[in-house]
């Protein structure tokens, strides 16, 4: 499928500040630069979630968790070659994001996609991705582009065109946090 369209008009959105909804290896996403404090803020605003609430960051590659985690443990890198769904890891240190991406703990979560439209759009952002479900807060994540409420699609800036029609159910990715001394606490399996 050609998705190059979507690719560079979300890339226009990204760079300036905007908000797209987009299909994820998860569910649908809300993204933005995870760089950008007032593109998040945004975001916090469009779903009505608390700001003290960290969201996910989307990478391509897991050499990229070194630019945004201060000292990763190098045993995790083995452990990402090992899972094969899509899994969320939380890494204490976070550096180099917007300061409210990570508000309590100066923890953040990072899931690397394998999901070839993000790969292709984070490798050429050359930065992270935000990717929140695509929901108000306190209502169940869609799982098809469909459920997506009216309120969340009229307040992105962009719309991704790929996978709209896809109606295979999607459910969020495991959840696990990497403690400082190599332990794993499994959050959602």
């Amino acid at each position: 499928m050609n998705f190059d369209i979507d690719i560079e008009e979300s890339l226009r959105v990204l760079n300036n500040g905007g908000l797209i909804l987009y299909p994820t290896d998860t569910v649908w996403g809300i993204g933005c630069d995870a760089t950008n404090e007032d593109a998040v803020a945004s975001i916090y605003a469009l779903k009505k979630r608390s700001d003290e609430k960290s969201m996910i960051i989307l990478l391509a590659d897991e050499r990229d968790i070194v630019k945004y985690v201060t000292q990763p443990d190098p045993k995790v890198f083995d452990y990402i070659k090992g899972i094969h769904k899509p899994t969320t890891i939380i890494y204490e240190g976070a550096v180099g994001l917007a300061q409210n991406l990570t508000p309590q703990n100066n923890t953040i979560a990072i899931r690397i996609t394998k999901d070839r439209f993000c790969k292709d759009l984070i490798k050429r952002f050359r930065k992270p991705i935000v990717s929140t479900s695509a929901n108000v807060s306190g209502y169940p994540a869609p799982a098809v582009f469909n459920d997506i409420d009216v309120v969340i699609k009229n307040g992105v800036d962009y719309i991704v065109q790929h996978r709209q029609d896809d109606l295979t159910p999607a459910a969020p990715s495991a959840v696990v946090k990497w403690n400082a001394d190599g332990s794993l606490h499994i959050i959602r399996p």
